[in-house]
């Protein structure tokens, strides 16, 4: 055994810890808002016919089955959906390979936390939506 090598690794430096924190939340965060808009719009417009979804002589489960299925499958069509949950995965990815090495005590609320901000900035963004206090409230 060389005695020259280290037997452990440097630890990161807080900037990657920070940045890996931001672009997580950014990914949950930001990506929400958009992927609620394009479900609501995809509920708004007439969908192709499908048999299957209303016969009567198929059993409920598989009325209720196919569905799904074709909800699923027409949001993942669907760019203004498809890209977002590309990203928010992608950040779901990006979590638990940074949980892997992080303390996760640490992690999780942070992220967490970002994820509301970046949900709140994203929503102020698609929507115009604007957190504020109601007349009456305290």
């Amino acid at each position: 055994m060389d005695s020259d090598v280290p037997l452990t690794t440097p630890s990161p430096s807080t900037w990657r810890w920070v940045i890996s924190f931001l672009i997580v939340g950014a990914c949950w965060g930001l990506t929400t808002p958009f992927m609620r808009r394009a479900a609501i719009a995809r509920d708004k417009t007439s969908q192709p016919p499908r048999p299957v979804t209303t016969d009567p002589n198929v059993s409920w489960l598989k009325r209720k089955s196919w569905g799904i299925i074709y909800a699923v499958l027409d949001l993942l069509r669907n760019p203004a959906y498809a890209v977002p949950l590309l990203l928010n995965v992608t950040g779901s990815v990006w979590f638990f390979l940074l949980i892997g090495q992080a303390e996760l005590s640490l992690t999780v609320p942070i992220t967490n936390s970002l994820a509301f901000l970046f949900t709140v900035l994203g929503e102020w963004y698609a929507d115009g939506k604007v957190i504020s206090r109601g007349k009456g409230e305290r």
